[in-house]
């Protein structure tokens, strides 16, 4: 009993340390190449259980993750041979297991190191031929656009690895030439600013002489209206008062002397040189007759 029980220990510790060396499992997150003998023989694996050969077969499992890379700041010079100061990070994976195999020999270290030398160049051409303005805020999408794109025809065919993504996380300009080049944006907004003014003061005159000939032609309507309308009045008064007077002429007479009189001797000291005889006192000096 004893020996039975040992030689089925026996028997499955080698069944284990079998399957063990015969057996292996690729996850979802993973890739894996398939080496015969150091030489890459199968580079598509499947997720899944697997078998392999001890001795004649080496199985190199990578992540399948996204990865990134953050790149330390760097220096470029732009078009207008300014240098900037570009911190940038990049996104990538593991597209073609053979190409990365070979090229890294599976090592995520290697792998960033080489990508790292391939983005710097990148960025060092793409700011080349850009302004500051352009790649600070005009173009910077542009820009990371075609590096990816570019750089994907390169990374797939020698490293293996697929560039998803690469992006700049702040620019800065060097202190030895920020402030020439801040100075020289201040007179550009400067200038800008006083081309706004300018602008500005020409529509102001604009709609002032707009409302000063609105206003005169208004207040000449105005005044226009006015006048047609005191003159109708003072027709319309004058033929009223001439039907009136016309009915007794003799008091309407009497009534205009009574009225100049008030308005001569309105003040006690008021003087005036005139014949008695005149038609002034025409009724001071005659009298009415009376009625019987």
């Amino acid at each position: 009993m004893k020996n039975s029980t040992l030689f089925s220990l026996v028997g499955v510790s080698f069944a284990f340390i079998v399957a063990y060396n015969c057996l292996y499992v690729v996850r979802e997150i993973d890739r894996a190449v398939l080496l015969t003998f150091g030489e890459v023989t199968n580079f598509d694996i499947p997720p899944g259980l697997h078998t392999k050969i001890p001795g004649v077969h080496t199985v190199r499992v990578f992540d399948g993750r996204i990865q990134t890379l953050d790149s330390p700041t760097q220096s470029y010079l732009t078009e207008e041979k300014e240098y900037l100061e570009v911190d940038s990070f990049a996104k990538w994976r593991v597209y073609n297991t053979a190409n990365y195999y070979r090229a890294t020999s599976g090592d995520e270290i290697t792998a960033n190191n080489l990508l790292a030398q391939r983005i710097n160049t990148g960025l060092r051409n793409q700011f080349g031929t850009r302004t500051v303005h352009e790649v600070v805020s005009g173009e910077r999408d542009q820009l990371m656009t075609q590096l990816t794109e570019s750089l994907n025809l390169i990374t797939q065919e020698e490293l293996g690895i697929e560039v998803v993504d690469i992006r700049v996380k702040k620019i800065d300009l060097p202190q030895n030439v920020s402030q020439s080049v801040y100075t020289r944006m201040n007179t550009e907004r400067q200038e800008e600013a006083q081309e706004l003014r300018s602008t500005g003061r020409e529509l102001q005159e604009g709609i002032e002489a707009n409302a000063d000939r609105q206003r005169v032609v208004l207040e000449a309507e105005a005044y226009r209206d006015s006048e047609t309308i005191r003159g109708e009045g003072d027709a319309s008064a004058a033929s009223i008062y001439a039907t009136a007077f016309n009915k007794d002429p003799e008091f309407y007479g009497f009534t205009r002397s009574l009225n100049a009189y008030v308005q001569t001797f309105n003040d006690i000291g008021d003087v005036l040189v005139i014949s008695p005889d005149s038609e002034f006192f025409k009724y001071l000096t005659s009298s009415f007759p009376t009625a019987e």
